[in-house]
């Protein structure tokens, strides 16, 4: 046991010595030459560093990489280990790049224990062009049914009259940034640009620049990164159908959006109302991932109405908006209708109404041709009789003699 003691003893020691000589003999420095590349990729930009001399010339041990930097967009910083000399990353170019880095050497020359250098920190501040109150402000893009993105925005509080704002974007199947494909305007003031689908990619950075110039300066550049999936919003849920299933059962079926949005990436929401139409409140909300729903009616003397909407599944986007609701769907009141006509029973009433009014007017029509014809037909007698008297009156006189104006 003595003997067993006193060999981990010795190993221990040994172990301290040769970690303690490590130490001594290898030097790990920083990192050097540390700098940001921008390629114009609108906040996509890449960080590069140069190995230490001390470590070039040391091939019994590994050298890697801790590289941290800090997150614009989700406040937070971000770390990696690496064996690269780059790494590319995403910035709000408005804000400052701060990156901090230090050397790991692991190998023979430290008898298998990781050593680290010191943390070396860049800090590069952006460079800010026009008066901060010139920046767009509102900056909002929804993805309508997966087919467009619109990407709207207000003009800065202190932007000077008469500017031109522009809209570059890109995202890594791009080889260099480009303008809005078609610019949507207000009042003859750029205030948005649609996006096509084919110049928009999924479950990637999709990078956005607006900036401008004025007669007065140029204005201050606003930088927008976002995942488009992200900002889908469905269309209206259509053609809902409210089938009794039993006494207390409700069937409630509708079908899909239109768009292009995925079938497994669509979840609904339903809501249903009833009791006094002059109270009606929606009170209950259900989640589902089905067109159907079996709604329950306690009441069956209550009038049921149902209306959906719809958005993306969080299995295809974290966060997304809701579409508008759909129409509401009502299962109608039986009392109601025995003693009110339905909608179906008075456009049937008006159609009656209409016909019957356009035969009376044709009937009336038709008479009063007929006592026309006739008034004209009677007044063709009396004239006839009329120049009948006045011939046989003229025919009388002819044949009667006349006198001879000398008597004798």
């Amino acid at each position: 046991m003595e003997l067993w003691v006193s060999w981990a003893t010795l190993m221990c020691f040994t172990h301290w010595i040769a970690l303690t000589a490590a130490d001594r003999t290898v030097q790990v420095d920083p990192p050097t030459d540390i700098h940001v590349s921008d390629p114009g990729h609108l906040g996509h930009v890449y960080i590069h560093w140069t190995t230490p001399a001390s470590l070039k010339n040391i091939p019994e041990c590994s050298v890697r990489y801790q590289l941290q930097f800090y997150d614009t967009y989700r406040g937070d910083w971000t770390g990696i280990r690496t064996s690269r000399l780059s790494y590319s990353a995403q910035f709000d170019l408005m804000k400052p790049i701060r990156v901090r880095l230090r050397t790991l050497l692991r190998g023979k020359c430290t008898n298998g224990t990781e050593i680290q250098s010191e943390e070396v920190e860049l800090i590069q501040e952006p460079d800010l062009k026009g008066t901060a109150g010139s920046r767009i402000t509102g900056f909002n893009c929804v993805y309508y049914k997966w087919e467009y993105m619109d990407c709207t925005w207000e003009s800065g509080p202190d932007q000077p009259p008469h500017s031109q704002l522009y809209l570059y974007y890109w995202h890594r199947e791009m080889g260099e940034s480009e303008e809005c494909p078609q610019y949507l305007y207000s009042d003859g003031v750029r205030k948005g640009c649609r996006f096509p689908r084919q110049s928009l990619l999924e479950y990637s950075d999709f990078n956005v620049c607006v900036n401008g110039s004025s007669p007065a300066n140029a204005l201050r550049p606003a930088f927008f990164s976002l995942q488009v999936q992200m900002h889908v919003k469905p269309a209206v849920v259509m053609s809902l159908a409210l089938t009794e299933v039993s006494n207390t059962t409700l069937h409630l079926e509708w079908t899909m959006p239109e768009g292009l949005v995925p079938e497994h990436c669509l979840e609904y929401e339903v809501e249903t109302r009833g009791g006094d139409e002059a109270k009606w409140v929606w009170r209950y909300t259900n989640m589902t991932e089905e067109t159907t729903f079996e709604v329950p009616s306690v009441d069956q003397s209550e009038r049921i109405c149902c209306r959906v909407r719809s958005r993306v599944h969080n299995l295809c986007a974290d966060i997304g908006f809701w579409s508008d609701w759909s129409q509401p769907e009502c299962m109608p009141d039986p009392v109601s209708d025995t003693n009110q006509p339905s909608q179906v029973t008075y456009v049937l009433d008006m159609k009656l109404i209409m016909a019957l009014t356009i035969v009376l007017i044709v009937v009336f029509l038709l008479s009063l041709s007929l006592w026309i014809f006739r008034k004209m037909w009677m007044n063709r007698k009396d004239l006839k009789g009329v120049l009948w008297t006045l011939v046989s009156a003229k025919d009388a006189q002819i044949n009667t003699p006349t006198s001879s104006p000398c008597v004798l």
